[in-house]
């Protein structure tokens, strides 16, 4: 794919990341994981879903966990601003030949009139407005375990051709705050947002359509390294894949595990504002060591490699397109690659750009 047109219509206003719909293939190991080791809020379950939300959470739910055949992802979902946003979505991607279902009463459980559509990129989005509110259990402190994850923060995607993802993203409203590339200008990565923080979802370059990782944020470190000896004492560390540390990019200290699927989860905290309308792209070069992990560790290959199947709106696997340009693992740590910590006296391997 070459490029995406740009749609006439106008995009819808999309608010924040709001839920993943989750399909697994051992209900009772998930709920383990995500419940009783992570601390998601159970609004609701039955024999065949479950309803989680985080402590500060209002709407129904974060995330739905399915029981299915193949693990895979069924919906990122985005809440909107107005219900006539959801009129304008639909018509968005019809008008870019996409597929798309609409459903008056919502396709999970606590949402109202929402539209998913298979984009552009083969990913399957939803939009809705219409929601059940439920309890915020900010104030019930009686609730907070010491990792307690406090909100839904982002999405990461995979996709082959980042520039073409990019431009389409921003079609759809979204703004970049950081990226990566290399001095050919090969782009390996793009941060987008809607709220004003670092991201609402991310394109990392690869083979994809696929599922990189959904995150959760925290209030602070101490709460990640809680979760990190709560692993520890439960002989479980194996489900960490790579952390705690601190990332360049978005300078958020952060976690990845892997659910008992293989789906990725990262636990995050402490990036930075972005809202303001000049907020400045921040651009950093794929050699540098420190835009990944701002304290030097190697990243593990499986972080660059694995990644999780997302549906199709009939629910099957869509098919993965192998990347064409070179991978950011090939880039850095292949038999070609190279890195660096101090590439000069005064370039600390990132620049600062002006969003127009």
């Amino acid at each position: 794919m070459t490029s995406i047109p740009t749609p006439s219509v106008p995009a819808p206003d999309v608010l924040r990341c709001a839920y993943m719909d989750i399909v697994v293939s051992d209900l009772a190991a998930s709920r383990e994981f995500y419940v009783d080791i992570l601390g998601l809020v159970v609004t609701e379950e039955n024999e065949n879903e479950i309803y989680l939300r985080t402590l500060e959470e209002f709407i129904h739910h974060n995330v739905v966990l399915r029981k299915g055949p193949v693990p895979a992802i069924a919906s990122f979902a985005y809440r909107v601003r107005t219900p006539e946003d959801v009129d304008r979505a639909e018509a968005f991607y019809q008008e870019l030949g996409c597929r798309t279902e609409r459903r008056a009463d919502g396709f999970s459980k606590g949402i109202g009139d929402s539209v998913r559509v298979e984009d552009p990129l083969g990913f399957p989005y939803e939009f809705f407005y219409d929601v059940e509110h439920v309890e915020r259990l900010a104030w019930h402190y009686e609730l907070y375990g010491a990792g307690a994850l406090v909100r839904l923060d982002h999405f990461n995607q995979v996709t082959p051709n980042v520039p073409v993802a990019r431009k389409y993203m921003e079609d759809l409203g979204f703004r970049v705050t950081e990226d990566i590339q290399d001095e050919a200008g090969v782009t390996y990565a793009a941060w987008m947002r809607r709220k004003p923080t670092v991201h609402d979802t991310a394109m990392t370059g690869g083979d994809g359509p696929r599922m990189h990782h959904i995150a959760f944020a925290t209030h602070e470190k101490h709460n990640i390294l809680y979760i990190c000896d709560k692993l520890g004492a439960l002989r479980k560390s194996d489900l960490i894949e790579r952390g705690p540390g601190r990332h360049g990019v978005s300078n958020a200290f952060y976690l990845y595990l892997r659910d008992p699927d293989g789906h990725r989860v990262e636990i995050y905290t402490q990036d930075y504002y972005t809202g303001d309308p000049d907020n400045p792209v921040v651009t950093w070069d794929v050699h540098d060591n420190q835009r990944r992990d701002w304290w030097g560790n190697p990243v593990v290959p499986s972080w660059y490699t694995d990644a999780s199947l997302v549906l199709d709106l009939d629910g099957n696997p869509q098919q993965v397109v192998k990347r064409e340009e070179t991978s950011e693992l090939e880039a850095t740590i292949g038999a070609d690659g190279f890195s660096y910590t101090r590439k000069g006296d005064t370039d600390h391997g990132f620049k600062l750009g002006h969003q127009l």
